[in-house]
């Protein structure tokens, strides 16, 4: 598909934004978002501002150390409910722009535009469109976005990390050989720290080495799927889709991490607030589920689900979160983590049970 406009838009500093819209005395202070908002307590950082991560604060940290290295921050509780309803209100404005409209978690997602001139070049338009979400996101949601435009999503996740935060970059097939050549082959979406490490004891450091690299010894000495998928990806190849995602009779809440964490103690904390939100709303609507799923990212993008089906119809807490909590645990973690989420399924509403 030579005439594709995909364009990434990542919210900068989610969390933190908001919090920074109910707190404009905050501007420019160091905040950390994590827990209940007290830095004695044992609880982790869910996230932190651009002033606080000067600091060395990052998700997944506890926040005792976090309050070591950064003491003059803000510490604010976790609002779950005040970040899903800004989220709501920025996935419904970019439905406004196309059906093609792949969420990642609260905070993130993928568009990709369709032209009724495909014969033309796509991405003018689309760097048009991600000017006007940017200015509607600012004016509109008062928050801002880093946005990248390129033929792929793989050169739009990408181009949207270039200039952040607040960010807008342009990626064309052409400009990939340059702007790769020097980059960190960790930069590369799918390149965690293990696939790191094995890279650069074959004495590949950067994107653009990992390009010149011959595909068969990447397949050898990386396995076939990992080293073709790289090989490809390091010179800008992807025709993954953008697929939407629709769950009508499902219940579900994920989040994106605002970095990759191994802390399962944060991962477990964190899968509980979902699940009590899970649990709230099938409440708030009437609804019982028969069973329930779990969700989890991996920083190299690999995605599981794991499902467990009831013994009886439930809207309990108590009974949703066991069955998350024994999915968790049953869980093997080859990684650190990006996205966790909870999904009740199955759902009869209690007028017809």
């Amino acid at each position: 598909m030579p005439h594709r406009a995909v364009i990434h838009i990542d919210l900068d500093a989610f969390f933190t934004s908001v919090e920074l819209k109910r707190h404009p005395e905050l501007k420019g202070k160091p905040i950390i978002v994590g827990g209940t908002g007290d830095p004695a307590s044992r609880g982790v950082v869910s996230a932190a501002s651009y002033e606080a991560r000067k600091y060395g604060v990052r998700s997944g940290m506890p926040l005792k150390r976090a309050k070591r290295l950064c003491p003059e921050a803000v510490f604010l509780p976790v609002d779950f409910e005040s970040y899903e309803r800004e989220s709501e209100r920025f996935m419904a404005m970019l439905h406004e722009y196309t059906p093609l409209v792949e969420s990642f978690g609260l905070d993130e997602a993928f568009l990709e535009l369709e032209f009724a001139e495909p014969g033309k070049d796509t991405l003018p338009r689309a760097l048009k469109t991600a000017e006007e979400i940017k200015w509607r996101i600012k004016k509109e949601l008062g928050l801002t976005a880093s946005a990248g435009i390129a033929p792929n999503k793989l050169l739009a996740k990408m181009a949207s990390e270039m200039k952040k935060p607040d960010g807008l970059f342009c990626m064309k097939t052409n400009d990939v050989a340059r702007i790769f050549r020097d980059l960190p082959v960790r930069r590369l979406p799918g390149v965690g720290p293990k696939t790191e490490a094995r890279l650069l004891r074959m004495g590949i450091k950067t994107i653009g080495e990992l390009a010149d690299s011959e595909p068969l010894w990447l397949e050898r000495n990386l396995g076939p799927t990992t080293g073709k998928t790289l090989h490809e990806h390091s010179r800008g190849i992807d025709a993954s889709p953008v697929v939407p995602f629709h769950e009508p009779e499902s219940v579900s809440r994920e989040v994106t991490f605002e970095e990759d964490t191994g802390d399962i103690h944060f991962i477990r904390e964190t899968l509980y607030e979902l699940t009590e939100d899970v649990t709230s709303r099938l409440k708030e609507r009437g609804y019982r589920c028969m069973a329930v799923t779990i969700k989890i990212r991996f920083s190299d993008f690999n995605t599981i689900t794991r499902s467990t089906t009831l013994r009886e119809l439930t809207d309990s807490m108590n009974d949703i979160w066991q069955a998350t909590l024994t999915l968790l645990e049953e869980t093997e973690f080859p990684g650190k983590v990006r996205l966790v989420g909870v999904k009740a399924s199955k759902l009869t509403h209690r007028k017809t049970d």
